[in-house]
């Protein structure tokens, strides 16, 4: 029976060691500051301008002798014969400016969602986090005007509903502390509609690059958003990515098995005019 629980306790002893390896011991970094969005460089958001056109100087006219007065009926004559100036035409007003909006982070959320077999038993694995950061333009009347620039997420603050994983997830999978934070750089919007308006719900596509620790690789968000007003836009963006493509290992921990390769990856999205 001693013998029993000196293997028992050595087991245990040696889990809490690979344990402590993996870093699920190991405190998570502090954000290094308030995460903030990265300005979207853009001048009404693709609408061109032209500059005015300086005026040309007139040119000079060779100077003739002075003609003769003509006489008063003369003059009269020719003054109701000319012909009437035409009024200059008015510029067409722009249809629309486009706005910048502003990720409210007070307002939003990241999460991942990754299925386990946690004690035998199917487990989906739910992190969140509120701080995500990013802006984008948007002319509604004109939504081929539509800009998005960097998304940020500081990954110090993905949480899930145990300790242990999560500093498994900074300190081991993430690397948090040398990599803080996951990127994704838009470089393309597609199938947006021609316009829209305020109320309605809208849906296309934002294709980029996604940057996790230090592996950067092609993704795609499907986005659902709505203009709630002139000055809100909310929505959805929703993709899914393989970690292996990451190389995102899973340490090897006790009870926890066949973690899913696929990893869906969520932000709802509240933004306001900046």
């Amino acid at each position: 029976m001693k013998k029993k629980s000196f293997v028992t306790l050595l087991l245990v002893l040696l889990s809490l060691v690979l344990l402590s390896a993996c870093g699920v011991f190991q405190e998570v970094e502090a954000p290094s500051a308030t995460l903030e969005a990265i300005p979207l460089e853009t001048q009404a958001a693709g609408v061109a301008t032209t500059a005015p056109v300086e005026p040309t100087a007139a040119p000079e006219v060779a100077t003739e002798p002075a003609a003769e007065e003509p006489t008063a009926a003369l003059a009269t004559e020719e003054a109701t014969t000319v012909p009437p100036t035409e009024e200059p035409t008015a510029t067409p007003t722009p249809a629309g400016v486009a706005q910048v909006f502003t990720i409210d982070s007070a307002a939003s959320q990241v999460r991942f969602e990754i299925d386990e077999d946690l004690r035998g038993a199917l487990n989906t694995v739910v992190g969140t986090t509120d701080q995500v950061a990013g802006q984008l333009s948007v002319n509604l009347a004109d939504l081929s005007q539509t800009q998005v620039g960097v998304i940020q997420i500081n990954a110090r603050t993905l949480t899930t509903d145990n300790d242990f994983r999560n500093r498994a997830i900074n300190n081991e999978i993430l690397d948090t502390g040398q990599f803080e934070f996951i990127t994704f750089t838009p470089t393309a919007v597609e199938g947006l509609p021609a316009s829209a308006t305020v109320g309605e719900t809208i849906n296309f596509s934002l294709v980029g690059d996604l940057t996790i620790r230090d592996i950067t690789m092609p993704a795609t968000f499907t986005v659902e958003a709505t203009a709630v007003s002139e000055t809100q836009i909310t929505g959805t963006a929703t993709a899914v990515v393989n970690r292996t493509d990451f190389d995102l290992q899973i340490p090897s921990v006790p009870s926890v098995a066949n973690v899913e390769e696929e990893v869906e990856l969520y932000i709802d999205f509240t933004a306001n005019a900046s």
